[in-house]
């Protein structure tokens, strides 16, 4: 793919400030995904928690699209979510804003979860639910001035979003505790160092290089791509589960025409081309 500006995803009109948008586009083999509600620092309202939804929903039904990737208009990511306009959803008891009934769920907590994978590309405020999408990501980048918090505990909340269960994933125990307990903020260089972010870089290449990324999943095996985060996923809850698994898996893969051109690519020292 050439160089493409993350402008191309944005429509011409600003987005509503009150409601804010979540703008979706596939080009070639990548769905891209973006939060934009810029002048409240991306913050989500109700009707972008069911947009985002919508939007990863449509990824997963959309054939041509073998990778996302979600990032932000304006020069945060997301700051969590509009506690003014959530406020009547929770006081009422109601989290259906976090999963939608019938949508894929953008953080993979519930059922329907998302298959396909997924790249976050991070800057600047990436607090709370910003922080619990990037941490539900398969592949986390970030630029250098991106600042992280978890802030429930300051707002007498929990983190409901798989902040509990993926940042002690990633960082253990100790670290993890150290931000949830705290709401100590953290910048990106403790991010890479607690394995929450892969990559840190400059905020003018941080679109390029998550494109690159997703290209270079694109021209994987899309079978194999799969059974990847499938089967990693399954390792999580169940070493022993996942390794019953493995011939399989292995055997079903084999008996595609995914292996077929990875072996014929291999034997004559070129890049396959897998039917996407």
């Amino acid at each position: 793919m050439k160089n493409i500006s993350d402008k191309i995803i944005r429509p011409i009109e600003e987005a509503d400030e009150v409601n804010g948008r979540i703008n979706r586009k596939l080009i070639q083999n990548i769905f891209f995904i973006d939060i934009d509600r810029p002048t409240k620092l991306n913050g989500f309202t109700p009707f972008m928690f069911r947009e985002i939804a919508t939007a990863f929903t449509e990824y997963e039904n959309e054939k041509e699209a073998l990778c996302a990737v979600v990032f932000t208009s304006g020069n945060n990511f997301c700051a969590g979510m509009d506690l003014k306009q959530m406020s009547n959803m929770l006081t009422k008891g109601d989290h259906s804003y976090l999963k939608p009934r019938g949508l894929v769920d953008p953080l993979s907590l519930k059922k329907p979860i998302r298959k396909k994978p997924l790249i976050v590309a991070a800057k600047g405020y990436t607090f709370t639910y910003g922080l619990e999408l990037l941490l539900s990501s398969d592949i986390a980048i970030c630029s250098s001035n991106t600042q992280f918090a978890m802030l429930e505990v300051l707002r007498g909340l929990l983190m409901t979003g798989g902040g509990t269960i993926r940042f002690v994933e990633r960082a253990g125990w100790g670290n993890a505790m150290k931000y949830l307990l705290t709401g100590l903020k953290f910048d990106a260089n403790e991010s890479y160092r607690m394995n929450i972010v892969q990559e840190i870089l400059e905020e003018d290449k941080l679109f390029t290089r998550a494109v690159e990324l997703a290209n270079l999943i694109c021209s994987a095996s899309p079978k194999a791509v799969l059974e990847v985060i499938e089967n990693s996923r399954i390792a999580l809850e169940s070493p022993a589960k996942a390794i019953s698994y493995f011939d399989k898996v292995q055997n079903k893969l084999i008996n595609q025409k995914d292996f077929k051109e990875g072996y014929k690519a291999f034997i004559e020292k070129k890049s396959p081309s897998f039917q996407k």
